[in-house]
């Protein structure tokens, strides 16, 4: 009986991904147990710290098929942690007494954690998946629409033109900083745990840096400096990172949320029959995945919250702080390839629609032009003067419902600076649309061919 919308069988599919919730299920949490302790075995039998046949007998029953996993549930309810259960169930499964040798020198938050950076490492693999994707999505609409002039807009309310590729390149710009910030973090956070019962691996009187070396080896992971029990800088980063991540798709899907408005219609999530229809007014086109995007990345957003929480451990070992870290991990990642893949369905289907970002340019009959009017006159009567006079005729414009290039042609203080000509280049948007063509140029050069 699913009662979370991750495990949901009718939400799953929104808010999560097969492939994310494969990651972080009870499946995959003991195999990764599993694998440590097969790697430990093997590492301690290769140094001598248990017999070779010990190593060989531990090994061969770390399948996940030899697991009971309803016992393991009844041992983890009695016990309090699964990792004692895994380890009497391997002991029990193996001949002559050899499975005593398993667990050798470790704690039950070496496996525990260890077991969480491989969850960790896989996870991310697929978050850069789901942001290279989206980052090509992005750069497409970057360079299609480099010169496409739309409003900016400020205070919810018309400012100057922009381009629609100005708009996307900020937002691939994030998105490239973001597989930056995964890369230095891999470097900080794939890092494993065996330290033993408060971190000194006091457990092995000898080869004890040796085993964590070659067991951290084995499992392709860097070796920890020292313990990090109860130093929880590198989830809480994890966690941050996610964070980040989830208010730039929040930023996406809040533009995509604002452009589809009946009254703007400047872009719209792809099209599929029905999507997005109301069960009472056949005409509307919600924005569906936009709304997903905004509900999960605000839940990962106090996750995130959550596990800075868990930093605050007491001691060598802490009581509850590490809990803390078990129930919001795997959502905050689940919930964020729900978002991931909303969000790149929108921009991989983005629908654009230049016409109705140009009549919005339009709509105040050149009043979203004062400022390159200013400037323009700044140099005849100062650029004070010249805002103060705008402003006025712009108030006028408006009173009178006449465009405001008719207004400035008409006025004796600007006409004899300016002709109508001049001002009409003045207040075409086209021609004011600044650095917005190289600025998406540079962003677009970031976008390497080896960062898809």
């Amino acid at each position: 009986m699913a009662v979370s919308i991750i495990d949901s069988s009718i939400f799953q599919g929104i808010f999560s991904s097969d492939a994310m919730r494969e990651v972080w299920s009870d499946e995959n949490r003991t195999r990764k147990y599993l694998d440590i302790e097969a790697a430990l075995a093997r590492v301690q039998g290769r140094l001598g710290l248990i017999p070779a046949d010990a190593a060989d007998e531990i090994v061969s029953h770390c399948r996940l098929d030899q697991i009971d996993m309803a016992k393991l549930r009844t041992q983890t309810e009695r016990i309090g942690y699964p990792i004692l259960g895994v380890v009497s169930q391997l002991n029990a499964l193996c001949r002559d007494k050899l499975g005593e040798y398993c667990h050798w020198g470790a704690t039950t938050q070496d496996i525990t954690d260890t077991a969480t950076v491989l969850q960790i490492r896989e996870a991310l693999e697929l978050v850069d998946a789901d942001l290279a994707a989206i980052g090509k999505a992005l750069a497409k609409l970057a360079k299609e629409h480099r010169l496409t002039p739309m409003i900016g807009r400020s205070n919810l309310q018309q400012a100057i033109p922009v381009t629609f590729g100005y708009k996307m390149a900020g937002l691939l710009s994030a998105v490239q900083r973001h597989r930056e910030r995964l890369v230095q973090l891999r470097e900080r956070v794939l890092v494993g745990e065996f330290a033993g019962a408060a971190g000194t691996l006091a457990s092995l009187e000898r080869g004890a840096m040796e085993t964590q070396a070659g067991l951290c080896a084995e499992l392709g992971l860097a070796q920890p400096v020292i313990a990090w029990h109860t130093i929880r800088d590198n989830i809480a980063e994890v966690g941050a990172f996610l964070g980040l991540v989830g208010g730039t798709l929040g930023k996406l899907s809040m533009d995509v949320k604002l452009m589809m408005q009946t009254e703007v219609g400047e872009v719209y999530e792809p099209y599929h029959h029905g999507r997005g229809s109301s069960s009472t007014m056949p005409q509307k086109r919600n924005p569906i995945s936009s709304c997903y995007i905004h509900a999960a990345i605000s839940v990962v957003r106090q996750h995130a919250a959550a596990l800075m929480d868990a930093m605050v451990a007491d001691h060598e070992r802490s009581t509850g702080p590490w809990e803390i870290e078990w129930i919001v991990l795997p959502e905050a990642f689940c919930l964020m390839a729900g978002a991931l893949k909303q969000a790149r369905a929108v921009v991989e289907g983005l629908e654009v629609d230049a016409a109705a970002m140009r009549r919005n340019l339009d709509m105040t009959h050149g009043l979203v032009m004062s400022e390159a009017v200013m400037m323009g006159l700044g140099p005849y009567i100062g650029r004070e003067y010249a805002h103060d006079l705008v402003y006025d005729i712009c108030r006028e414009a408006l009173k009178q419902q006449r465009p405001l290039l008719d207004l400035l042609a008409e006025h004796p203080q600007i006409n004899k600076h300016l002709d109508r000509a001049a001002l009409a280049r003045l207040c075409d948007p086209a021609n004011y649309l600044g650095q917005s063509g190289t600025m998406v140029d540079r962003v677009l050069a970031r976008q390497a061919p080896s960062r898809p």
